[in-house]
C-alpha cells in the first residue's frame, strides 16, 4: 500500500496534467480563431432557472428587425424582464478578458499537476526527504501564492468590465417599472484582492510544510554526519 498510493497519485496527476494541457490548447485555439456572434443569430426562447424560479431566455433581432440581435430574459411569471442591447459587445469582452483568464487557469493547473507528478515520483522512489523534493514543495507553495494574486486581479478586472458593459446596455423592469442598474465601481486594486482566494492560504500552508521538510532534511544530514 505504501508503494501503491504514490504510484496511483503519480498517474492521476499525469492524466490531469495532460487534460489541462489539452484544455489550454483549446482555449488558445479559441483566442486565435476569434469567434464572433453572427448578426442574424437566433436563440430560443429556451427555458432556464433564475433564483429557483422558471425563466425564459431568447436571442433575436430588435423590434425593427435591423442591427445587432437583442438578448432578453423573463422571470417570476413575467414580472421581471431584462433586455441586453448589443450582446455581441459582451461576447467581445468575454473573449478579451475571459479567454485569457481561462488560459491562465489551464496553464497554471497544468504546471501544478506536473509538479505534483514529479513530487510523487520521488516519493515512490523513497526520495521524500531530498533537496529536489523539498524544492518541488517550495515551488508548489510559491506557485499557489503567485497564481492567487494573478487570478484575483484578472477576475476582478473581468467582472468590472463585464458589469460596466451590462450596466450601460441592460434595461431591467420589475412589474413594468424600469429599474436602472447602479454604475460599476472603480477598477479593483491589487491590495484588496489576494486575501479572498483559498489558493493564497493554501500556498502559505504548503510553504510552511516545505520549511518543515527542509528542517527535517537538515537534521537528517546532521545525524548522518554525527554517525
Amino acid at each position: 500500500m505504501n508503494r501503491f498510493l504514490p504510484r496511483l497519485f503519480r498517474w492521476v496527476f499525469t492524466v490531469l496534467a495532460v487534460l489541462t494541457a489539452l484544455a489550454a490548447c483549446g482555449v488558445l485555439v479559441a483566442i486565435l480563431v476569434d469567434p464572433a456572434l453572427p448578426p442574424d443569430a437566433r436563440l430560443g426562447p429556451v427555458k432556464a432557472d433564475f433564483l429557483g424560479q422558471p425563466a425564459t431566455i431568447a436571442l433575436q433581432l430588435d423590434a425593427d428587425g435591423q442591427g445587432d440581435p437583442v438578448l432578453s430574459a423573463r422571470a417570476f411569471n413575467g414580472n421581471m424582464t431584462m433586455t441586453v442591447d448589443k450582446p455581441s459587445g459582451a461576447i467581445e469582452l468575454l473573449k478579451s478578458y475571459g479567454l485569457p483568464l481561462l488560459l491562465i487557469y489551464a496553464v497554471f493547473f497544468t504546471a501544478l499537476f506536473e509538479l505534483l507528478r514529479r513530487l510523487f515520483r520521488n516519493v515512490g522512489r523513497g526520495e521524500s526527504f531530498t533537496p529536489q523534493s523539498v524544492r518541488l514543495v517550495q515551488i508548489v507553495g510559491g506557485s499557489l501564492i503567485v497564481f492567487s494574486l494573478i487570478a484575483a486581479i484578472g477576475e476582478s478586472w473581468f467582472a468590472h468590465a463585464m458589469y460596466g458593459y451590462l450596466a450601460d446596455h441592460t434595461q431591467v423592469a420589475i412589474s413594468g417599472t424600469p429599474v436602472r442598474l447602479p454604475p460599476g465601481d472603480n477598477p479593483p486594486v491589487l491590495g484588496r484582492v489576494p486575501f479572498r482566494s483559498s489558493a493564497f492560504y493554501s500556498g502559505l500552508l504548503v510553504l510552511a510544510l516545505a520549511e518543515v521538510f527542509r528542517q527535517g532534511l537538515a537534521l537528517r544530514r546532521e545525524n548522518e554526519l554525527t554517525v
